[in-house]
C-alpha cells in the first residue's frame, strides 16, 4: 500500500489572529484562524498546523480557545505549536482537541520533554519543530550538506522565533529527537520562510534520509512546482505552506490534483 503524501496548510497565530511574514519578521494580518482552518478543511487539507508563533518570546501558553473553537468545527487532524514548555501544557492543548503538539525551543532546552510527551500521550502525539539556518563555519563533528551552488554548509537549529542559535546540528537533532519519541518532524528553514523560492531542498533532504519518522518540509513554497520538488527532491512525507493559501493564490484542491497528475500519491 502506497503511503498518500499530506498537504497542510500552516496558521501562524499572534494576538488569536492568523499571520504571514517573512524569514519570521515583518507579520501581516491573514485573517480569523478558525473560518482560515474551516476553508482548508472543505477544500480537503489532510491537516492543519497552529502555530503560536510569539508565544514562546512572551512567554505565554498557546491561545486553548482558539484551539477548541477550531476543534468543535474541524474534520481534520490538528497540530498545535508555540510556547507549550510542560506535560500540563501538552495535555490542555490535547484536551481542548488537538491530535498532536509540536514543540521546538521547549524540545531543545530540555530533550527529556520529547521522552516524557510520547511515553504519556504516544508518540504519534508528539511533533518535534525544528528551525534551522545554514553555517558556512565548517566545524568538527557537523553534518556538512552541499548546496545547489556548489558550497557546503552545515545546518545549526535556532530557537525562540529564529532570534537564537543553539550549535546544534540540525540533523543530529532529528534524529535525537526521533529517538526520544518524536512520531514526526517539522522542517523550517529560515534561508527560504516566506520567500516563495521554494523548499530548502538540500536540508530537507538531509533530514527525510537521517531519521524514520514522517517530515513536514516548510518555509518557501511559492509555486505548485515547489510542492512537487518537496516530496521528490526533498524526500518529504507532508509539504507545508501558508501565504500561498492564505491570500489565495492556490487552494489545497489544486495542489492535489497538480500533484496526482505527476504521479505523486495525494487523497483527493
Amino acid at each position: 500500500m502506497v503511503l498518500t503524501k499530506r498537504i497542510i496548510p500552516c496558521l501562524d497565530l499572534k494576538d488569536g489572529r492568523v499571520v504571514k511574514g517573512t524569514h519570521f519578521v515583518g507579520l501581516r494580518d491573514a485573517g480569523d484562524p478558525v473560518e482560515l482552518a474551516q476553508r482548508y478543511n472543505e477544500q480537503g487539507a489532510d491537516e492543519v498546523v497552529f502555530l503560536d508563533i510569539a508565544a514562546t518570546q512572551e512567554d505565554r501558553s498557546t491561545i486553548v480557545d482558539v484551539v477548541q473553537r477550531a476543534a468543535d468545527e474541524l474534520f481534520l487532524p490538528l497540530t498545535v505549536g508555540g510556547g507549550i514548555r510542560t506535560i500540563g501544557e501538552m495535555s490542555r492543548i490535547l484536551r481542548a482537541g488537538a491530535d498532536k503538539v509540536s514543540i521546538n525551543s521547549s524540545a531543545v532546552a530540555d530533550p527529556g520533554l520529547i521522552s516524557e510527551g510520547a511515553e504519556r500521550f504516544g508518540t504519534q502525539c508528539i511533533v518535534v519543530a525544528v528551525d534551522v539556518r545554514r553555517n558556512y563555519e565548517m566545524l568538527p563533528g557537523k553534518t556538512p550538506i552541499a548546496l545547489a551552488d556548489g558550497r557546503e554548509c552545515w545546518y545549526e537549529v535556532v530557537t525562540h522565533g529564529g532570534s537564537r542559535g543553539t550549535g546544534l546540528d540540525a540533523v543530529a537533532w532529528a534524529r535525537e529527537a526521533e529517538e526520544r519519541g518524536a512520531g514526526e518532524i517539522l522542517l523550517t528553514s529560515m534561508e527560504t520562510d516566506g520567500t516563495k523560492e521554494g523548499f530548502d531542498i538540500p536540508v530537507t533532504r538531509a533530514v527525510s534520509e537521517a531519521v524514520g519518522v514522517p517530515v513536514v518540509a516548510s518555509g518557501g513554497v511559492g509555486t505548485l512546482d515547489h510542492f512537487y520538488e518537496g516530496f521528490t527532491e526533498g524526500k518529504a512525507d507532508a509539504c507545508l505552506a501558508a501565504s500561498v493559501f492564505h491570500y489565495g493564490e492556490f487552494t489545497v484542491r489544486q495542489v492535489k490534483e497538480y500533484l496526482a497528475e505527476r504521479g505523486i500519491p495525494v487523497r483527493l
